[in-house]
């Protein structure tokens, strides 16, 4: 190679190398551990090994082709990682929902299973014509869901009139990068003149080195991954409409015992009082001084304690799962943290009252 191409190498596969150490980063390193770090060190992750694989086939198109295999795998989960990373964004998800481990499980279990049983060592005609165009419309379908759930975020991240929040201006960035990093790759595939195989790399990799100058100069980055935090800081809403919001809030949770959904978002919340989901985290966190989580939690933990006062035939296990835990921990710990108690200590003291 001239010194052109090694350098175009080393920046690449420099790109790469960097993008493994920040979704470790973001999976094991951060302080606060929001949903949203995980799926981002997923998506990065997995953008890592798609990029890798094409810097070295590109510049050693001798290696195995089990590389391309394994960078074909790694492109099937950056649609669904960038889509749930946005989503558990704007919604404020904090537990992951049952239905999100089963959609990337039948992913995970569809993609591994095919590569498998048709390895591109011996079937490339089959990955090349057929299961890279299932795969590639999978990333763009992911794609469009995905500029669907943050479209308020891209309305105000083009606009010359409103002024956008740093997770605002973050979650279009990554959004923006990650939409470019398909368009090259889908050009450079279609055989685009003005694309390059090898063009993807260096746009994942100016992508990266953004990124990490923006978590460098900031001091504080929590608020970068809840997109309504910032947003709704220390403002409250009035008296009068919290009033409301708060009675209809009571009435419809427990009308339609709602808190019994485990997979109950803010914005399906937002939805049933017919107000904004921004609107009502504005009022959990400032009127109410707790997230969506807790406020929910809350109203299972009331029901699980009734429910153990009236029935000590059932276990406690079956009663978190009633009231709408999706995990035993997830049940335990947030018992204690609303009570004080376990709840075996908790159903003792029932039983001897």
């Amino acid at each position: 190679m001239d010194t052109s191409k090694e350098l175009l190498f080393f920046f690449s596969a420099l790109g790469s190398f960097n993008g493994i150490i920040l979704g470790i980063y973001f999976f094991f390193f951060t302080k606060k551990k929001y949903l949203t770090n995980y799926f981002l060190g997923a998506l990065l992750f997995a953008l890592s090994i798609r990029i890798g694989k094409s810097v070295f086939v590109y510049f050693h198109p001798e290696l195995p082709r089990m590389y391309l295999q394994l960078g074909l795998t790694a492109c099937f989960f950056i649609g669904p990682c960038l889509y749930y990373f946005l989503k558990s964004g704007v919604e404020e998800v904090h537990i992951m929902p049952k239905l999100w481990k089963m959609i990337l499980l039948f992913w995970g279990t569809l993609i591994v299973g095919v590569g498998i049983i048709y390895p591109y060592e011996n079937h490339s005609d089959l990955w090349r014509n057929y299961l890279i165009i299932i795969i590639y419309f999978q990333w763009f379908v992911y794609i469009v869901f995905s500029g669907f759930t943050i479209r308020g975020v891209l309305k105000n991240f083009f606009s010359l009139k409103q002024k956008t929040s740093p997770s605002e201006m973050w979650f279009g960035t990554l959004f923006l990068g990650n939409f470019l990093l398909f368009l090259f790759y889908f050009l450079a595939i279609m055989g685009a003149s003005a694309a390059t195989y090898i063009s993807g790399a260096v746009v994942f990799s100016f992508i990266l080195y953004l990124i990490i100058s923006i978590l460098l100069y900031r001091k504080k980055t929590d608020d970068l991954f809840l997109l309504n935090a910032q947003k709704n800081s220390g403002k409250k809403i009035d008296s009068t409409e919290a009033n409301i919001i708060s009675e209809k809030l009571e009435n419809i949770m427990n009308e339609k015992s709602l808190y019994k959904n485990p997979n109950l978002s803010l914005q399906d919340l937002s939805q049933e009082i017919n107000i904004s989901s921004h609107q009502l985290s504005q009022f959990l966190n400032n009127n109410l001084g707790k997230n969506f989580t807790s406020f929910v939690n809350e109203f299972r933990i009331n029901e699980a304690c009734k429910i153990i006062t009236s029935n000590d035939k059932l276990t406690l296990e079956s009663v978190g799962y009633d009231v709408g835990f999706n995990s035993k921990s997830t049940f335990f710990a947030a018992f204690k943290k609303h009570t004080g108690t376990t709840p075996l200590n908790y159903q003792i003291q029932a039983l001897q009252a």
